[in-house]
C-alpha cells in the first residue's frame, strides 16, 4: 500500500472515530506530522471573551496558550487526544484502506479491459513456478509457462513485451495475462515497425 494511501486513510478514520464519538457537528482535521511519525487530531474553536458553548468556542486566555496573538473572532485549532481512540479508529482504518483498495482493484480491471489485444512493455518483477511477473507500471501482469517462448531466458529487471491476452476478476483482484506465444503479439510489432 502507498505511503500516501495510508496515511490518507489513518488520518480520514481518526476524524470519523472522533466525530462519532463527540458528534458530527465539530469541526475536526487530522494532519500527519512527519517529525512526530503520528497523525495529530484537532477541533476548531472559536476564540471568544465569553465562552457560552464548550464544544465550539474557548476563551480568550486559553487560546493564548495555544497561540500567544489569538483574538477574539479567530478560530484555533486545539490539539485532542487520540490514545482514546486506540480500537476503534484502527478498525475504522482497516475499512477505509479495504475500500481503497476495492477502488484500485476496480481501476486497474477497468483500465486494463480495454487493453486486450493490445502489446504491452514492462519489467521482469518476479519467478513463480516458471511464470514470468512483469510490472506494467504500477500493476502486475502474469506470463504464464504456457505463453513463454521455448528457450526464451530473462533475469530481473529486463524490459518485456507482452501481448495482453486476457484481464481476469478473481478473489485478490484483477489478474492481467500477458503472451509472448500468440501470433496477436507479432502482427502488433509489425504495426509499431
Amino acid at each position: 500500500i502507498d505511503k500516501e494511501v495510508l496515511i490518507s486513510a489513518l488520518e480520514n478514520a481518526l476524524v470519523k472515530a472522533a466525530h462519532n464519538k463527540y458528534g458530527h457537528g465539530l469541526e475536526i482535521e487530522a494532519h500527519y506530522n512527519e517529525e512526530l511519525g503520528e497523525i495529530e487530531l484537532f477541533q476548531f474553536k472559536m476564540v471568544t471573551e465569553q465562552v457560552e458553548n464548550i464544544t465550539r468556542e474557548i476563551s480568550v486566555a486559553e487560546a493564548r496558550k495555544i497561540d500567544p496573538e489569538a483574538q477574539p473572532g479567530d478560530e484555533i485549532g486545539v490539539k485532542m487526544d487520540t490514545a482514546q481512540f486506540g480500537r476503534i479508529a484502527a478498525q475504522t482504518a482497516k475499512q477505509v484502506i479495504m475500500q481503497n483498495q476495492v477502488a484500485e482493484r476496480e481501476n486497474v480491471y477497468s483500465d486494463y479491459k480495454d487493453k486486450k489485444s493490445e502489446l504491452v512493455t514492462g519489467f521482469v518483477h518476479r519467478f513463480e513456478k516458471g511464470n514470468i511477473v512483469v510490472m506494467l507500471g504500477k500493476h502486475e501482469a502474469l506470463l504464464p509457462v504456457q505463453e513463454q517462448i521455448p528457450g526464451e531466458l530473462f533475469s530481473l529487471r529486463d524490459r518485456i513485451k507482452g501481448y495482453v491476452l486476457d484481464v481476469k476478476k478473481n478473489a485478490k483482484g484483477p489478474q492481467i495475462l500477458i503472451s509472448r506465444t500468440h501470433p496477436g503479439l507479432l502482427i502488433k510489432l509489425f504495426e509499431l515497425e
